[in-house]
């Protein structure tokens, strides 16, 4: 395996601010020249015919009707758990806190939510009103809001990647809520963590003052959590305690960290990298709770989940993986092993979650980015022997 990775040069309007930002201004949705008309209709990407490719299995559409699906994470209810992006809103600070470079002003609003899917694929709504922000008009007007779900002791805890005053949202701040129910209370503010414990090495060109949180995984007693803009993993304990497991921008740069996974003492991180999109440029590495760093391997593209199946197989979920920009229908799974990777699913269209689900078969957010409100969907991918 390769133990070395190139630091990217960095960019401006073409590099990554955090995740979201990136993809809208890559997307070339709009550009500042056609900020007038796009200001009166958010350019939207259409969504690619279903033709996702399993060889040797299948795959089939199992939830409908969501707005920018994310993370997915399996109950001890046996229903999956969605984090949704939202749909943004009209709320503006400009002239109140620092604005992002490149990609905006933000507006936001609170129509994030975590939705509960039941085993016959009927969606129905956990905990609504949360914060969701879109980049500007001018770049897409692409929305984050609920980024990770994951359950602790048997509760549900959520990331929140939408908020903040430099999203278009005064008052309120990234972190992690606990949800009880219908009702949720934070656990930990994000926002000021970030503020307060700079990285050595953050992008100035698209810096995100409250980050663009992404990932989060639990472990027996703490939950853990990236953050792609700033370039870092933290832990985050259920009574709040914040602290840095390692800095990753001081070892490679900004390169974009957003996949996680933990698996037998280990933290798997995986990176979207910067755009324009550079097939097999990006890495696979492994931190422990003491901040030890190593990257183990090469060769990977935009890489947004990592998921182990139940014999503790290693797989990663690809954007999008064409040169150049985001291109729909060329998200890919791949496989990952000793000799190399393996494709076990492609054709899909800007994925950005997966989880293996009791039964065998991986979950997969689809039509995560750039769609209509309502277009999100989850695929369920029935891979050869995992039934």
């Amino acid at each position: 395996m390769s133990s070395h990775v190139s630091r990217p040069n960095r960019m401006t309007r073409a590099a990554l601010a955090g995740l979201v930002p990136l993809l809208a201004a890559s997307l070339g949705l709009a550009s500042p020249a056609s900020s007038a008309s796009a200001s009166t209709a958010t350019p939207r990407v259409a969504a690619a015919p279903f033709q996702v490719n399993v060889p040797g299995g299948r795959a089939q559409v199992f939830a409908t009707g969501l707005d920018s699906p994310r993370g997915l994470a399996f109950g001890p209810d046996g229903r999956l758990y969605v984090a949704e992006g939202g749909r943004g809103g009209t709320s503006s600070t400009v002239g109140t806190c620092r604005q992002v470079p490149d990609v905006g002003p933000y507006t936001g609003g609170f129509t994030a939510r975590i939705s509960r899917i039941s085993p016959s694929g009927r969606r129905s709504t956990v905990v609504g009103g949360l914060p969701s922000s879109s980049t500007s008009a001018a770049t897409g007007g692409l929305t984050s809001g609920v980024a990770a779900v994951t359950f602790l002791d048997g509760r549900l805890y959520a990331l929140i990647a939408g908020a903040g005053c430099s999203h278009g949202l005064a008052h309120t701040h990234n972190g992690v809520i606990q949800v009880s129910g219908h009702r949720w209370h934070e656990v930990a503010n994000l926002s000021a963590f970030v503020m307060s414990h700079p990285v050595a090495h953050p992008n100035p060109g698209d810096f995100e003052p409250d980050g663009t949180w992404y990932s989060m995984v639990s472990d027996e007693n703490s939950l853990y959590v990236t953050e792609p803009n700033h370039g870092e993993l933290d832990r985050v304990t259920p009574s709040g305690h914040v602290s840095r497991v390692v800095d990753i921008s001081a070892h490679l740069g900004h390169v974009v960290p957003t996949a996680l996974a933990n698996h037998d003492d280990r933290f798997y991180l995986a990176n979207l990298g910067t755009f324009p999109v550079r097939p097999g440029t990006e890495f696979l590495a492994t931190a422990t709770e003491s901040g030890r760093f190593r990257v183990r391997r090469t060769g990977l593209t935009t890489v947004l989940a990592l998921a182990f199946d139940h014999e503790g197989q290693l797989f990663a979920l690809e954007d999008t993986t064409a040169p150049g920009n985001p291109t729909p229908g060329t998200g890919k799974v791949v496989e990952i092993t000793e000799h190399g990777l393996r494709t076990v699913a492609s054709g899909l269209t800007f994925p950005t979650g997966m989880t293996f689900g009791p039964d065998g078969a991986l979950y997969v957010s689809d039509n995560g980015f750039g769609l209509p409100p309502g277009a999100g969907q989850i695929l369920k991918i029935h891979l050869p022997d995992h039934d």
